[in-house]
């Protein structure tokens, strides 16, 4: 890993890193915090009057953050570490932003949305099927980071490919696209089950006359009378066609797809509610994508689920986009002879 790397591992998963945080980063950030939060506490213990006396070392420590924040007020919670952490995690993120370029550029920007770290929250447990195997969290990580996952070769399509792995994620021979997209299919039609609203995949007898279906459809009114249908669909943050826009805003291809999807679908629009649920390989989601499994969420906690189940769906979507992405990569590395004249 080269030094941009580790300094993006060392982020907090929120700010796009793995959330392995080095003691020089917050070391400054848990004094203030600390020395803050027990002011009052050992102002009483001494009697002393509050207004003159202060803890030994936090004028300098406070020095030493607006020198690395400049431009930045001292928190309206000075008591809170993450309050002081946030301003050091965002310049630095700034500061890989500067240095990246096209397609690392993008994966910054897709890496700083709080949806695509889904997966490092989620608990590893081989029983709730949260547990990724070793390979999946090795091509996971490289991705997020930008790491090397194989060896240059080139593709079974004839594609050549860099040690990235990257053209895996959108080349058209790739077997793991299918097992993504029924994974994220399943994964909604479980959260709906759950809620208390019946489903079905690929539902038949709709009217379209180029017999293409949606992935699903509630078979009871979602609102406003209405059956919902959704369409799932994950594309590639890093194909040629969406780098120019990935790379200025997190989540542009998934707001393009979603648009796609929802005029493909017009037709349809008359008689149900189409809700496009896109997300994007690094796991940027489109807008109504997180709409819907919010609400799922919300459908599910009013059943007298677990108040988390909404984190926990989208955790698993977030595995499902993972494991799917570990397949597209490795399925391509198989050797390619071409075809020899006759």
């Amino acid at each position: 890993m080269s030094p941009s790397q580790w300094d993006q591992a060392a982020l907090p998963v929120r700010h796009g890193g793995l959330g392995i945080r080095r003691l020089q980063d917050t070391e400054l950030p848990a004094f203030l915090a600390s020395s803050h939060g027990v002011l009052n506490l050992v102002t009483r213990i001494l009697k002393i009057n509050g207004d003159g006396f202060s803890i030994p070392f936090v004028g300098e420590a406070e020095r030493l953050w607006r020198s690395r924040c400049p431009g930045s007020d001292v928190p309206e919670q000075p008591g809170a570490q993450r309050m002081w952490d946030d301003e050091l995690c965002k310049l630095a993120l700034e500061q890989l932003m500067a240095q990246s370029t096209r397609e690392e550029l993008a994966r910054l920007r897709s890496a700083s949305c709080p949806e695509s770290g889904a997966w490092l929250h989620a608990v590893p447990s081989p029983h709730l099927g949260t547990l990724l195997d070793g390979d999946t969290l090795r091509v996971a990580i490289a991705l997020r980071l930008g790491c090397n996952v194989c060896h240059p070769h080139r593709c079974i399509c004839g594609a050549e490919v860099n040690g990235q792995g990257r053209h895996g994620l959108h080349c058209v021979r790739s077997a793991g696209r299918f097992s993504r997209h029924q994974a994220l299919n399943d994964v909604v039609k479980r959260g709906l089950t759950s809620a208390g609203i019946p489903c079905a995949l690929e539902p038949r007898g709709l009217s379209r006359t180029d017999g293409k279906r949606p992935d699903g459809l509630t078979l009871i009114p979602w609102e406003k009378g209405r059956c919902l249908l959704w369409d799932a669909t994950c594309v590639c943050t890093f194909a040629q066609s969406h780098l120019a826009a990935t790379t200025v805003t997190a989540g542009a291809a998934a707001e393009s797809a979603a648009r796609a999807k929802t005029l493909k679908y017009s037709n349809l629009l008359p008689s149900f509610i189409f809700v496009p649920l896109a997300i994007e390989t690094t796991g940027a989601w489109g807008r109504q994508g997180k709409a819907f499994v919010k609400e799922i969420g919300r459908r599910m906690r009013d059943k007298g689920l677990d108040p988390r189940s909404g984190a926990f769906l989208l955790q698993r979507l977030s595995l499902a986009v993972q494991r799917g992405n570990a397949a597209c990569i490795l399925g391509i590395c198989t050797s390619h002879t071409p075809d020899r004249p006759q």
